[in-house]
Order: structure tokens, then sequence, then C-alpha cells
């Protein structure tokens, strides 16, 4: 599949944490500003990773009960996990009733798929192993557990939910400890442009409170240059 994007473009994005780049998609797609993106608290396993930004690869993951029938082929599932050009991230949905019973990311996990060209994994299910996760392998999710339980994944490729934002193969990927949002593909490349407009309309209003004899009709005054800055 080709994209509107390569790989540089993807690395470009990387400077800016996720909350910046929902601020950019709001100036370019603002009918999208209130979906995409999770809506939940998350924990990231290394808060002072970069951000990571990648090709969604998406599956259901349980861990309460053994699985009742046939399951991926692990082979299969890290063959379709792995990055080919440009990296990817992975895109669990726990579809348990208490999603992260079990944890399916801990040190051979991250180990494994960072050896694959994986960034990282966005899930609503749980990790372990934080002391050996491999370095470097960013995993945002619901919480920390200690045990696997009977974690196995039911399905790959197909479409996610992740605390709200919904995910299908090959969506772009944007997370950070704040959380994660879908980068419709069209809008890569135009992103660092409104990145840029929307930190100069702020940095007119931010500038203005550090000065002297700052009160509400400077900021108002303030407020009318920032909306006029294109």
């Amino acid at each position: 599949m080709t994209h509107p994007f390569d790989a540089a473009d993807l690395e470009t994005l990387r400077q800016w944490d996720t909350p910046t780049i929902c601020n950019g998609l709001e100036v370019l797609v603002p009918q999208r500003r209130a979906i995409g993106f999770t809506t939940r608290p998350m924990v990231a396993a290394d808060a002072r990773l970069k951000p990571i930004v990648g090709l969604a690869r998406t599956g259901l993951i349980k861990s309460k009960e053994p699985a009742r029938g046939p399951v991926p082929d692990r082979g299969d599932t890290y063959a379709y996990m792995a990055a080919s050009g440009l990296p990817t991230i992975v895109v669990l949905q726990d579809i348990e009733d208490q999603p992260g019973y079990g944890a399916y990311w801990g040190e051979v996990q991250s180990t494994v798929h960072l050896a694959l060209g994986v960034l990282g994994c966005v899930t609503n299910g749980s990790f372990r192993d934080t002391d050996m996760l491999a370095p470097g392998f960013q995993i945002v999710g619901c919480g920390v557990v200690p045990s696997h339980a009977h974690v196995h994944l039911l399905a790959y490729g197909c479409e996610v939910n992740v605390f709200g934002m919904v995910c299908v193969h090959d969506d772009v990927i944007h997370a950070d400890h704040h959380g994660a949002v879908v980068i419709p593909a069209e809008y890569v490349t135009q992103l660092p442009a409104a990145i840029d407009l929307v930190s100069r309309r702020e940095a007119v209003i931010l500038e203005q409170t550090r000065q002297p004899g700052f009160n509400a009709e400077v900021l108002r005054a303030a407020l009318k240059r920032s909306g006029e800055i294109h």
C-alpha cells in the first residue's frame, strides 16, 4: 500500500507531544476535534521517551480464561505486526469485562516487537516487567499487573476501540504519556504548518502574561491579535 507520506514525515511528528498534535488537527480537521483520540487517563511505561508515530497494527485480546477456540498462529501474528518500510505501533483492545486482568506486554513481547521494528503499543490492557521492558519500547496502557493470566490474541487486523479511539489497520497513530490520537493520512504532511500556526497564536497570549501590568483588558487585546494570525 502506498501512503501520502514517508518515514521522514512520521519522524518529524515525533518532535511534538500528542496534545500538540491534537491542537494541529483541530485546525486542519475541526470536525474531528471530539473524536479519534483516547479519552481516559493512561499509564506510560516510560514517560521520558519521545512520542511514537507509526502505522497501526491492530488486535483483540482476552485473559481471564483459556482460549475457547483456535487462536492466531504466533508466527503469523509477529509477521503482521512487523514494520516494513514504515514503523508500526500495535494497538490492542482488551475485550474482557475487566480489561487488563492479565498482561500481554512484558519483557519478551516488548523485546521481540522492538526487534521487528515496532515502536510500541497503545492498549486498554495492562503490562508488566516494568524494569525489564526493551529499552526504548513504549507502552501506553491501563496500568501494571503481575501476571499473564490466560492472555491470548483473539484476532488481528480488525477494527479496535481503545478508550474511545477507534482505529483500523494502517491508521497513523501518535502516542505519548498523555495518550494517543489517530492522524488522518492526508494530514500528516500538513501538521507541521498547522502546529506552527497554533504556536504563533498562543505565543501572542503567553508573552503578554509575562509583562508587567497584565490584566483582563491587555488579555482582550492579545486575544484579538492572536485571532488575526493566519
